[in-house]
């Protein structure tokens, strides 16, 4: 439950409204940050009970913590709402097959890599035999199950999770020791990011070990009111890489990254664990925070693109961390930059958001674009896998055939082009 200390650090003064997109669309008191604080201290203080509406409004909350960002009071807003969540989630009735895909998903699928390699290749069987042409072509799906079809990654083959338990010596000179996270859907639709990242951390001097233990971060449960789910994989995650003497442990996804570095609130009541969780949240690093910390290897090639770049939510508003991207995509030689305009502004995807709620994230996505369309880049770079998939299917309803990349693979592709060079 959010603690009524907690809660009572928001004045209302309203800063938070124009940052939150839920408000921005609805134009509704109780959608917007301090509309949700004022309904969770009605029942913190037991004034209110946790009710259909109550339910409601903060389900539809996409906790992208813009609000934290505009805040002058210094209101931890993600840790109220996941806390609301938890606390909803305890009371709340769901139908039985509601309650079956839940615990299948988080308590089976994502943290195992058996099941999300077998679903990633029925998924793919799917894909590459043209039955979702078919499906699609055919409009067989409606609703909610027809967008999330629509939002499916392409699953990429071989996948990364082949990598688990290898060491990839650094390229030159070795300066750092790093452990990098594969993250869990990552690895088998997201697998040539996770090796682009490999290629440009040897090549800025890094060892980089994938250690074997490591499991998902536990991000979307924490996301999804499920507090003790996520702190059992922390626990596993703490395990497998805290040992290891790295210098460093890298993810390039920014949602996991904010849940990764909150590892020591996560377990700050479980005193075997506490003191090793915040040491291993000090070690978490976000890629592009990583590179520009140890100062980047300049051997870059040529990347004749104009980008701009959406800031993932929880890089700019939960990890703080908006410049060093942006440097990044500076660096690169040929590349130009445009910035787009309310670019730290969600794009909808939210983690499963986008898919639980597929008409509010549809709406934020219709205004997010212009704000992309408007700079003329033929690049949308971003920090983020989900956002990467919110961008490529806001693209395709209202862009203008932009390419939507991950920044480390603009920079791994100049790396690349150096050499062909030479």
């Amino acid at each position: 439950m959010p603690q009524l200390f907690d809660l009572d650090r928001c004045v209302h003064c309203g800063l938070c409204l124009n940052a939150c997109p839920t408000y921005r669309e609805l134009g509704l008191e109780a959608d917007s940050p301090r509309g949700r604080v004022y309904q969770m201290v009605q029942v913190a203080s037991g004034a209110a009970e946790i009710d259909a509406s109550y339910i409601e409004h903060l389900d539809l909350c996409l906790a992208c913590r813009g609000c934290e960002s505009a805040c002058p009071s210094g209101v931890q807003y993600g840790r109220l709402i996941e806390a609301a969540r938890a606390e909803i989630e305890a009371v709340r009735e769901r139908s039985l097959v509601a309650r079956f895909v839940r615990y299948f998903v988080f308590h089976h699928l994502l943290p195992s890599r058996f099941l999300l390699s077998v679903a990633a290749w029925k998924l793919w069987v799917y894909q590459a035999s043209g039955l979702q042409w078919l499906v699609r072509s055919t409009g067989l799906l409606r609703g909610r199950l027809a967008e999330a079809e629509r939002l499916a990654p392409r699953v990429e083959t071989p996948f990364f999770f082949r990598e688990y338990g290898r060491v990839y010596p650094a390229e030159g000179e070795r300066r750092h020791r790093v452990a990098m996270l594969g993250g869990c859907i990552a690895n088998v639709c997201f697998a040539r990011l996770n090796e682009a990242t490999v290629r440009v951390l040897r090549k800025n001097g890094c060892e980089v070990t994938i250690p074997a233990g490591q499991t998902c971060c536990g991000a979307l449960h924490v996301h999804s009111g499920l507090p003790e789910e996520a702190r059992t994989l922390a626990r596993r995650n703490v395990d497998a890489i805290l040992d290891g003497g790295y210098d460093a442990i890298i993810t390039n996804a920014a949602g996991c990254g904010s849940t990764l570095k909150e590892y020591g609130e996560l377990l700050e009541h479980d005193s075997s664990y506490a003191d090793r969780a915040r040491k291993f949240g000090g070690l978490v690093k976000d890629i592009s925070e990583f590179l520009v910390s140890i100062s980047l290897n300049t051997k870059l090639g040529r990347l004749e693109q104009t980008a701009t770049y959406q800031d993932s939510c929880h890089l700019a508003h939960g990890q703080k961390i908006r410049a060093a991207p942006r440097a990044i995509l500076r660096a690169i030689p040929g590349l130009t930059f445009r910035e787009m305009p309310l670019s730290d502004l969600c794009c909808g995807s939210a983690g499963i958001y986008n898919v639980v709620h597929s008409d509010m994230a549809a709406a934020i996505l219709e205004k997010k674009m212009p704000m992309a369309n408007v700079t003329g880049a033929r690049v949308i770079a971003t920090a983020n896998p989900g956002c990467m998939l919110q961008l490529r299917a806001g693209v395709a309803r209202h862009g203008t055939g932009q390419r939507v990349a991950h920044v480390v693979e603009l920079l791994d592709e100049s790396y690349a082009a150096y050499h062909e060079r030479d």
